[in-house]
């Protein structure tokens, strides 16, 4: 047909894999850190995703923990996950479809070999900030810096890379951190634990900006902002000043 190969597989497809079984370490992690989500609030309109990648010797690019679609991740327990593979998306334990995001989180893994988690959120305070009219978010903190170690991209309304993955990979290289302008955020990290806290870091800064911005056009004060130039320093030093051990033992 023209040269045009058709896929292997279809998104959701059914291709049960006996040596893909769930591991209750990785299912446990996966709930504990959906719930802090959600116990923090910032599970807003029950929606969301995340993804984890976990190493197996049969795929390449590993296989990838996801809640399925209809469920919350305030709700999401062990029994409710599902694992796919990352170029196709097809199900090879748990048989519930996933969510149209989830395209998106794999695209990501896929080019982002060093990634292993991808949290994704509908995030009140961050849509209504961009939606008042400011075009990013300012770094108030020092924590910010060293932890996101990327400065963040920013992806204009009109682009839905959940819905077309295309553009992923223009940006995906140099940034931890998708900010999707009337949508939300998108936090990359090499461990659950770290994506989990680059969300934290993320929120807080949207927070202080929020803050800093109500005082100031009270008292007339210029802000004090942490420069392009200070994060552009701090980026390159995150390990050695979030993680000195783990620096230390590689």
């Amino acid at each position: 047909m023209d040269g045009i190969q058709a896929p292997l597989y279809r998104v959701n497809e059914l291709t049960p894999d006996p040596n893909v079984t769930f591991d209750p370490k990785v299912t446990a992690s996966y709930v504990k850190y959906a719930h802090w989500l959600a116990a923090r609030g910032l599970v807003n309109s029950s929606v969301g995703g995340m993804v984890v990648r976990v190493p197996h010797p049969d795929y390449p690019d590993g296989i990838c923990y996801a809640k399925p679609q209809g469920v919350s991740l305030e709700e999401v327990e062990a029994e409710d996950l599902v694992i796919t593979d990352i170029p196709h998306g097809r199900l090879l334990a748990g048989e519930k479809a996933t969510t149209v995001g989830h395209q998106m989180n794999r695209e990501m893994l896929r080019l982002r070999p060093d990634v292993n988690a991808v949290i994704h959120l509908h995030h009140d305070e961050t849509i209504a900030f961009l939606a008042a009219g400011y075009e990013e978010i300012k770094s108030y903190s020092l924590t910010y810096g060293f932890l996101m170690q990327k400065p963040a991209f920013y992806l204009p309304a009109s682009i839905n890379v959940e819905e077309d993955v295309a553009p992923i990979k223009t940006f995906i290289q140099d940034t931890n951190c998708i900010i999707m302008r009337r949508h939300g955020f998108t936090v990359l990290g090499r461990t659950l634990s770290e994506a989990y806290h680059r969300t934290c870091v993320l929120v807080s800064e949207v927070k202080r900006n929020i803050i800093v911005e109500t005082l100031t056009s009270r008292n007339g004060k210029t802000p004090e902002v942490i420069t392009d130039e200070e994060l552009a320093g701090m980026w390159t030093k995150g390990d050695s000043v979030m993680y000195p051990q783990a620096v230390k033992r590689g």
